[in-house]
C-alpha cells in the first residue's frame, strides 16, 4: 500500500510524522511518500520535497512563490499518474493542498483531510471545495464534525493530533536541572514557528518582557526559537538598548520548546497550535498575533469567530456570536477568557505585560486560572487522534475495490497481437 502525504507547516509535519509512525506500526510495508518536512522523513516518509521551507501566509507571499507551488503540484500529478497511491492525506495548509486534492480526484484517488483548515472561522465559502474534492474530513475539534456535516461533507471527529505529540514528549532532564538551579521565575516567550510570525511578533513580546521585568524583580525570560535563523533574529533584536534587561539577559534556546513551557511560570506566545500545549501543561499565557494594518482590515471582513486562540474557541459558550470584535480585556465577561489574546496592528505590549504581572503577583488569581485550564484539559486533552485517523483511512481503503492497473504489453506481445488481428482495409 502507498499513501501520499502533503503537509506544509511545521505543525503539519509533526502530525504527519505521527500518522506515518502509526501506519508503519500497523504494517511496515506501507509506503508513505509526498510532501512534508524533516519529522516526517525521520518517521519513515519518503519526501519528494521539504514543503515546510515554503510555509507562507497571506496572498502576496503565496503569489511570490506561485512558480514553486506550481512545479510541486506538477510533480504530485506525475506521481499520481505513475506511482498510483492508494490514498492522499492532506494536513492543513489550505491553498496548495487544494491543488493536490484536485489532481488526486482527477486520477480517482481518495482524499482524506487530517486537521483540516479552519474554514468555519474565516472562509466558510470554501466548504464547497471540501465537499467536491475531499472524500473524508478528519476533524480535529469537537464542533467541526457537525459544521462540516451540515454542509454536505463526510466528516468524523478524531481529536486534535497535537495532543498525541505532547503526550509522547520526553524532556531533557539535564537541561531541566540546569534551568531549575537558576534563580528567578521563568516566563517563556514563544514567537511561533514561521519566520513571518517571528518577524511580526517577537519585538512586541520582548517589549512586554521588558515591562514585566520593570514591575517584577525575581523574573527571568527565555525565547524558544524553532530554528537557528529565528534565534539569530532574536539576538539582533535584543541588541536594541530599549529591550535589554540589565544584569539578567534574555536567554535564547533552539529546539527547547517543550522544556521551556514545562519550566515556565507563565508564557507570552504567538497564536497557533502551541496554545494546546500550553493548555496541556496548564500554563497561564498571553497570546499575541500582530499583523499589518492592511491584514487587520482584511481579517475584520472575513473572520466569523471572536477568538483566534484554539483554547479560547474550545471553551467559548457561543462559537459564532453576532459580535466578532477582537478580545478586549476590559470588556464585559472577558475575565472568563482562559488565554487573553491580542489580534492587533497596534502596540499591545503594555496590556500583555499587565496580564503576566497579575499572575506573577497574585497567587490566588494564577491558581484559579490553572484550575480552569485543568478542567478543560480533562475534557479535550486526550490522545489517540493518530490511531483513530489511521483506523478510518485503512477501514475505508479496505472497503474500496483495488484499482485495476493500466495494461502494459511487451513489444513481443504487442507484435503477436497485431499479427493475429484482421488486416486493415487498404
Amino acid at each position: 500500500m502507498r499513501i501520499f502525504f502533503s503537509a506544509g507547516e511545521p505543525s503539519g509535519d509533526l502530525h504527519g510524522a505521527n500518522l506515518i509512525r502509526e501506519l508503519r506500526r500497523r504494517d511496515p510495508d506501507i509506503e508513505c511518500i509526498g510532501f512534508g518536512g524533516p519529522q516526517m522523513a525521520a518517521a519513515g516518509g519518503v519526501l519528494l520535497e521539504d514543503l515546510t521551507q515554503f510555509a507562507v501566509m497571506w496572498f502576496a507571499r503565496a503569489l511570490a512563490n506561485l512558480h514553486v507551488f506550481w512545479n510541486l503540484a506538477g510533480r504530485a500529478d506525475r506521481c499520481f499518474a505513475h506511482q498510483r497511491p492508494d490514498a492522499v492525506v492532506l494536513i492543513d495548509y489550505p491553498g496548495f493542498n487544494w491543488w493536490i486534492a484536485r489532481r488526486a480526484k482527477a486520477h480517482g484517488i481518495p482524499v482524506f483531510y487530517y486537521a483540516p483548515p479552519q474554514l468555519w472561522a474565516w472562509a466558510g465559502w470554501r466548504v464547497r471545495k471540501m465537499r467536491r474534492l475531499v472524500d473524508h474530513v478528519m476533524c480535529a475539534l469537537p464542533f467541526e464534525q457537525a459544521w462540516f456535516s451540515e454542509r454536505g461533507c463526510r466528516a468524523t471527529f478524531v481529536g486534535h493530533p497535537y495532543f498525541d505529540e505532547v503526550r509522547r514528549q520526553q524532556f531533557d532532564q539535564e537541561f531541566l536541572d540546569r534551568q531549575q538551579a537558576r534563580p528567578g521565575r521563568l516566563v517563556t516567550i514563544l514567537p511561533g514557528s514561521r519566520t513571518q510570525e517571528v518577524t511580526h511578533n517577537l519585538y512586541w513580546l520582548l517589549k512586554a518582557a521588558k515591562l514585566i521585568r520593570d514591575e517584577v524583580g525575581d523574573v527571568r525570560f527565555a525565547v524558544a526559537s524553532f530554528k537557528p535563523q529565528q534565534a539569530q533574529m532574536a539576538q539582533e533584536m535584543l541588541r536594541d538598548p530599549s529591550l535589554q534587561l540589565g544584569t539578567t539577559p534574555i536567554e535564547i534556546h533552539i529546539g527547547r520548546t517543550p522544556e521551556l513551557i514545562h519550566l515556565a511560570e507563565s508564557c507570552l506566545a504567538v497564536s497557533g497550535s502551541v496554545s494546546l500545549e500550553l493548555l496541556y501543561q496548564q500554563k497561564p499565557s498571553v497570546i499575541s498575533y500582530h499583523v499589518s494594518p492592511a491584514a487587520f482590515a482584511v481579517q475584520k471582513r472575513f473572520r466569523k469567530v471572536r477568538y483566534i486562540t484554539l483554547v479560547n474557541l474550545l471553551s467559548a459558550a457561543d462559537l459564532f456570536p453576532a459580535e466578532t470584535t477582537p478580545y478586549d480585556p476590559d470588556g464585559p465577561g472577558n475575565e472568563l477568557v482562559l488565554f487573553p489574546e491580542y489580534l492587533t496592528c497596534e502596540d499591545k505590549s503594555a496590556a500583555m505585560a499587565r496580564q503576566v504581572v497579575g499572575w506573577l503577583t497574585d497567587d490566588v488569581r494564577r491558581e484559579a486560572l490553572v484550575a480552569r485550564l485543568g478542567t478543560l484539559k480533562q475534557t479535550v486533552g486526550h490522545g489517540g487522534a493518530s490511531k483513530r485517523a489511521v483506523d478510518l483511512i485503512l477501514g475505508e481503503l479496505a472497503q474500496r475495490p483495488r484499482p485495476i492497473p493500466r495494461p502494459h504489453f511487451s513489444p513481443q506481445a504487442g507484435y503477436a497481437a497485431r499479427s493475429h488481428s484482421p488486416a486493415a482495409p487498404q
